[in-house]
């Protein structure tokens, strides 16, 4: 049976969120007593919020909302290259090394251990370049262990910008502590949400058949 690796943040109160976004809560509609079959809530949350894909409406007035987006993006061959704390930028010398024939998805490892349980406000993003180089080799979708693919302070967002132009799709706040670097499927469909900004995902990626590891 081929190995399944959870790239998922657990998504509970507490579960941290952009500064000013809006946190997970939940609430109980109906609860299982006499008279009552079923548990029944009510959730409140960022779709920012954990492992998450953006829509071009998060950073474009007239971009797509994620509901209408193709989903061929999200699913499919991937390589997960690591450039550990290499912050605050990550540089197309950092990716380097595993760029050979590189698939049309690309997750990348920032965290030793990704700080699942608090904010991180040095949290390493990408270098406009570095996208740039990765879309000219085919690359459909990027992904990062971080909050966002710029910097945390960042108010022109230079790499969504590329990302814009260029038609990449982007996932964030993964989860890459235990994945070797190499190439794997990932499962990280968006729910269908017609006027939102981004959308939480469930992401996966599974062992393919017989792929090595890349050396560091």
């Amino acid at each position: 049976m081929l190995r399944l690796w959870d790239i998922s943040p657990p998504v509970l109160a507490g579960t941290p969120v952009f500064p000013g976004d809006t946190p997970y809560s939940q609430a109980w509609a109906a609860r299982i007593a006499p008279g009552c079959p079923v548990n029944v809530s009510s959730l409140t949350l960022s779709p920012h919020l954990g492992a998450h894909a953006d829509a071009p409406l998060h950073y474009d007035p007239d971009g797509a909302a994620i509901g209408s987006l193709d989903l061929g993006a999200f699913l499919g061959p991937c390589r997960v290259v690591h450039a550990i704390g290499r912050g605050p930028l990550v540089t197309w010398d950092h990716l380097a090394h595993a760029a050979q024939g590189l698939p049309a998805r690309v997750l990348v490892r920032t965290y030793e251990r990704m700080p699942v349980n608090r904010w991180d406000p040095d949290l390493a993003a990408f270098a406009p370049d570095a996208i740039e180089r990765l879309a000219d080799q085919g690359v459909r979708l990027v992904g990062i262990d971080t909050a966002s693919i710029d910097p945390a302070a960042s108010k022109e967002l230079p790499s969504h910008q590329v990302i814009r132009r260029r038609g990449l799709r982007v996932l964030e706040n993964l989860v890459l502590d235990d994945v070797p670097e190499g190439d794997y499927e990932l499962i990280a469909l968006p729910l269908k949400l017609m006027t939102a900004d981004a959308s939480p995902v469930r992401a996966v990626l599974r062992e393919l058949p017989g792929s090595p590891t890349l050396t560091p």
